[in-house]
């Protein structure tokens, strides 16, 4: 296992290097080009200048989060082609420069929804946090404008303004999308891109959707046990594997999380750890990653991952907003490092227990 951070690069992020190498326990990240669009190819230089930037503050690059993929692939359209040979191109740069993990998704309109960036908790730190209801009684259109006011400055993965601008024609795009029509497009994907990933050893891990079930009737795919284990067996290759999130799987309570993480033996290819704390089935809000602050019991979590051998990536999520911290909301630098340290503290009491 190496813990890592996830970091948006110098230009979008409001945490430093400098501050992650602080954080003991981390010596990769996470990171993406952040300012390229779905469908760009990924050029060696910029892919290299981004390795050098990090490798000169004493870090190295674990992985990328994400290479999006273009909604064209993702509804099956008439140029989804071309966007699928620019991510082969795109791979193939990556696998160039000795970069071999790549987590990605395949979720429609919205990468990830929540209703609440700033819910004010008891202790006085705000978090991100969903409630059904609001979702329920809120214009799918206007989902960007109820939480533009709490970006805190930044722009956040999935919900970028240009993007947001377009998204009427992209629910027009899904309109004909059902959930077999997405696993049928992500399997024709998958199939395209396998040869590049085998050739570069590069372990592509679909993330989760999140929450784990349909939003303003948009198909949802990946999402429970039964789903991914599909998805695995329709293409069935080391190379096609999972980002292990327990926040977002743990978003249905029906998910059994460890039980997953056992299913999954060999196949997840790079973890996020965080907590959530349910108020009611489909009204959740981020916590601590400390057991004791959520629903979730991390130890197990984190022993069952060492139990089935897991020694890639891992990352603590989601994190509260404290110390009057401002930053992009979910990714402040103060309870992330708090989280890094937990879970490499359960971690080693897990290898010491088991010598």
């Amino acid at each position: 296992m190496e813990m890592t951070l996830r970091w948006y690069g110098s230009k979008f992020d409001t945490i430093t290097l400098k501050q992650i190498r602080q954080i003991p326990g981390v010596k990769g990240v996470i990171t993406t080009l952040y300012d390229t669009a779905p469908g760009e190819v990924w050029s060696r230089e910029r892919i290299r200048a981004m390795k050098e930037e990090v490798a000169a503050a004493g870090l190295h690059v674990a992985g990328i989060e994400s290479v999006n993929v273009h909604d064209a692939i993702k509804t099956g359209a008439k140029d989804r082609d071309m966007y699928i040979e620019n991510y082969i191109k795109t791979l193939e740069n990556l696998g160039k420069e000795d970069i071999h993990l790549v987590c990605y998704n395949f979720m429609p309109v919205f990468d990830w929804t929540r209703t609440e960036l700033a819910r004010v908790r008891e202790d006085g730190s705000t978090v991100l946090a969903y409630n059904q209801k609001a979702v329920d009684d809120l214009n799918p259109e206007k989902m960007f404008d109820s939480i533009a006011g709490d970006m805190n400055g930044t722009v956040m993965p999935g919900w970028e303004p240009e993007r947001m601008e377009n998204v009427k024609e992209l629910f027009d795009m899904y309109k004909e999308i059902d959930d077999e029509k997405l696993f049928e497009n992500l399997k024709y994907f998958l199939e395209k891109i396998m040869p590049v990933c085998d050739r570069y050893d590069i372990n592509m891990a679909i993330h989760p959707d999140d929450p784990a079930w349909s939003v303003f009737g948009l198909p949802r795919i990946i999402v429970n046990k039964k789903n991914i284990l599909r998805m695995m067996e329709m293409v069935d290759n080391p190379h096609n594997g999972v980002t292990y999130c327990s926040g977002s799987y743990g978003t249905n309570l029906e998910n059994d999380l460890t039980d997953m993480i056992h299913s999954l033996k060999g196949r997840i290819h790079f973890a996020h750890v965080r907590n959530l704390k349910f108020n009611s089935p489909t009204d959740f809000e981020e916590a601590a990653h400390l057991s004791s602050d959520g629903t979730f019991d991390m130890y197990e979590i984190m022993k069952a991952l060492y139990d089935i051998g897991f020694n890639g990536p891992i990352r603590p999520d989601h994190g509260r907003m404290i110390w009057d911290e401002v930053a992009m909301p979910g990714y402040g630098l103060y309870d992330r490092a708090l989280g890094a340290a937990y879970l490499n503290g359960l971690w080693e009491a897990i290898e010491k227990s088991a010598k």
